[in-house]
């Protein structure tokens, strides 16, 4: 009879841990500052009348988030980048701009070494939604300051890094790794999905269906496994003074580690593929357009740390 009760508490504490839910959300504090570091690497491959081009991409930076306050489940945050490093290499020959390289000489890295510490504002919700950007032409503004650069120049430089670093790319980029969580609570091996709409380059829906892998040491392990697709309906994008519209098609994997108490990441690891073409239309520097073929390989790791 002893063994029996035994085995009869045994099975419902089995059936209790297996069945037992979490609710994975951001639970962050007023005042404090949050971190976040990544590297991503892209090898592109475009074929521009039969002679395939290879381009190496690879982008470093350090971010801060500060929890300025909380309304209605939704962070108003300071937000401001430590250091910014990219680095581009075509055929061999490459280029490197660095936030850090204390260089007068080097007028591009000084430019971006004036963005830092440059603070914006956004709004994200506890589901890791960025619902707003603000102030983020701050960044950009301080290229005026650079007098001793053409005027023209100038605007092409802010243009540039506009698309790369403006609001509709900041949120698309941080959303990868915030906006991850369940509505519902859920149990360990759950799945769930959360379907995004990032704007830049062009916008794309992004739908990632999610699992619960584990609950260890005070961290949630989490995979997902996604596909990338470019609206095709969507009004072309302005690259370079030309407008471009994208096809492309892809997958996404991640692999995240969330810390249990706060909801923030603690190591990202993503992999994105992206086949398909790019369609530069008619206009005055290409006149008649043309479509290049592209494939994006990207991996990208970030951490808290």
């Amino acid at each position: 009879m002893k063994h029996f009760i035994f085995t009869l508490f045994f099975c419902a504490a089995i059936s209790y841990c297996s069945a037992q839910k979490f609710k994975p959300a951001l639970n962050l504090a007023n005042g404090v500052t949050y971190y976040l570091n990544s590297t991503a690497n892209s090898a592109i491959t475009q074929t521009i009348a039969g002679q395939e081009n290879k381009i190496n991409l690879s982008f470093a930076f350090s971010m801060a988030f500060k929890v300025t306050g909380t309304v209605d489940s939704v962070y108003s945050m300071e937000v401001s980048y430590h250091t910014l490093r990219m680095t581009m290499d075509v055929a061999g020959n490459g280029i490197t701009f660095d936030s850090k390289t204390n260089d007068p000489q080097d007028l591009p890295s000084t430019m971006i070494a004036a963005m830092m510490g440059k603070p914006f504002n956004i709004e994200m919700t506890k589901s890791g939604r960025v619902k707003s950007v603000t102030n983020i032409d701050k960044l950009f503004a301080v290229f005026d300051t650079f007098t001793q650069v053409d005027a023209t120049k100038r605007e092409q430089v802010k243009a540039m890094m506009m698309q790369s670093f403006g609001p509709n790319a900041f949120k698309g980029s941080i959303e990868v790794g915030t906006a991850i969580f369940p509505v519902n609570p859920i149990a360990k091996e759950d799945k769930w999905i959360v379907n995004t709409s990032p704007e830049s380059p062009a916008k794309a829906a992004v739908s990632v269906n999610y699992q619960l892998v584990d609950v260890v040491a005070g961290q949630y392990i989490i995979h997902g496994d996604g596909t990338i697709t470019s609206d095709k309906n969507a009004a072309p994008a302005n690259v370079n003074g030309m407008p471009v519209k994208y096809n492309l098609n892809g997958s996404m994997v991640s692999d995240i580690r969330v810390d249990k108490a706060t909801g923030w990441i603690s190591e990202m690891k993503v992999k994105q593929v992206m086949m398909g073409d790019m369609q530069i239309l008619d206009n005055e520097k290409v006149p008649g357009g043309m479509t290049v073929p592209l494939s994006f390989n990207t991996d990208a790791v970030t951490t808290s740390k």
